[in-house]
């Protein structure tokens, strides 16, 4: 086994349906040669028995931080002090808020806080809970604080609802835990800040404006950045895309918080990819209540949206700079256009519309810089990601031996 990788794993069950999926992940893990150690909730412990985690594990499974024997001699430090790493799975939105407020009121989250392991967790729940804003604003700080998140991801739920919600299933999970970094690759060493999929701006509180990004292009790029060797930041629109393994995500809705989050994560950046399609424009006064019908026509105001990649661009000191441009019509021209407008060091243009671009599992590019192109041919969007990455990493290293230029940021505006 890697040395970096965790021997010895303390993995957390909390009270979800998702429970079931729990037992089976302890022998993939077995299977890969870690010592488990299971830690249930008293909410999981209505959905599986102690008994069913004791036969897979071969341990004595803990639930309780008041247990006369276990706790004679501070058990629940040492067990915190054992773990290599803690995997919550599931991992409830309860869980997650009690993560952020530190709460100790059990076992499970005692642990937590007296361990100095890495924290993980595998969200689990209701398409609607994950969605909710509480639940988003508890994930981004997690996120922040260090703590990895595997999925959740997309598909049918026991409620029967569909969305994002679903625990990761458990050979995916071992995969994640598992997986060995890459021990070199054309961005190793680089810290690669991304944005990827739409925004949306508010009409009221029920309509927004948006447009048809899917974000596969931009977390396709995401996947071959980290792949690359790269420190990846993926500031996220609204997608149905689960979180890429490895990666730290930051969800945003509108073109505002994505600029706010971007700039945040700005310090020590080598490479800023802007693959998200943000809105151009923003109502100029959002309704505070729900626009009723009550003509044949509805005139709204609107007033232009943070320009995140200008924005970036006018810094004192903006890294390597990049383009996107998703065209309709005169693709070349107006791509060319805007590497000269917004003095880029390169720009990525594709053609959209008429089945093209968005939504889509397939895409091509042209990549424009001064005074060169080449032409990256339809194939799937992953592969398409590899080869954009491997063109900017050769062309941010040719920057970075010119005597008469500094490194700048990667930037894909308007992605698919």
């Amino acid at each position: 086994m890697n040395s970096q990788q965790p021997q010895r794993i303390l993995l957390g069950v909390t009270g979800g349906i998702a429970a079931y999926k729990s037992p089976d992940l302890v022998r993939r893990l077995i299977e890969r040669g870690a010592e488990v150690q299971v830690v249930m909730s008293r909410g999981a412990q209505q959905f599986v028995t102690a008994l069913t985690f004791q036969a897979v594990s071969g341990r004595s499974v803990r639930t309780e931080l008041w247990d006369e024997a276990a706790e004679a001699a501070m058990g629940h430090i040492e067990l915190a002090r054992w773990a290599d790493e803690i995997v919550i799975a599931p991992a409830t939105a309860e869980f997650l808020a009690k993560l952020v407020h530190g709460f100790a009121d059990d076992l499970l989250t005692t642990l937590c806080l007296a361990s100095g392991a890495r924290v993980s967790v595998a969200p689990a729940m209701n398409q609607q809970m994950w969605a909710n804003a509480a639940t988003q604003a508890n994930v981004r700080v997690l996120r922040e604080r260090g703590i990895r998140f595997f999925g959740p991801a997309s598909g049918e739920q026991a409620c029967g609802d569909v969305g994002v919600g679903r625990m990761l299933e458990p050979m995916e999970i071992a995969d994640e835990i598992f997986a060995v970094p890459p021990a070199s690759g054309v961005l190793k060493g680089l810290r690669v800040v991304i944005t990827a999929g739409p925004t949306r701006e508010r009409i009221d509180p029920v309509r927004f404006i948006t447009n048809r990004s899917s974000g596969k292009m931009g977390y396709a790029v995401a996947e071959a950045a980290r792949d690359a060797g790269a420190n990846v930041v993926l500031v996220s629109g609204p997608v149905q895309l689960a979180a890429p393994r490895g990666i730290e995500r930051i969800d945003v809705e509108s073109a505002e918080q994505m600029l706010s989050a971007v700039q945040r994560n700005m310090a020590g950046t080598d490479i800023f990819i802007a693959a998200a399609a943000v809105s151009d424009y923003r109502c100029g006064e959002v309704a505070c209540q729900k626009i009723k019908k009550t003509g044949d026509t509805l005139t709204l105001a609107l007033s232009r949206a943070p320009d995140v990649l200008a924005t970036i661009g006018r810094s004192a000191a903006p890294p390597f700079l990049v383009g996107f441009a998703a065209e309709t019509e005169n693709v070349e021209r107006n791509a060319l256009g805007k590497l000269a407008a917004k003095n880029l060091d390169m720009i990525a243009a594709n053609q959209v519309g008429d089945g093209l671009g968005f939504d889509k599992d397939d895409n091509a590019l042209t990549v424009y810089w001064p005074g060169g192109k080449q032409e990256l041919s339809l194939t799937s969007k992953a592969a398409l990601a590899r080869q954009l990455i491997e063109t900017i990493a050769r062309r941010y290293g040719e920057r970075a031996q010119s005597p008469n230029k500094t490194p700048a940021v990667t930037s894909l505006h308007a992605s698919r």
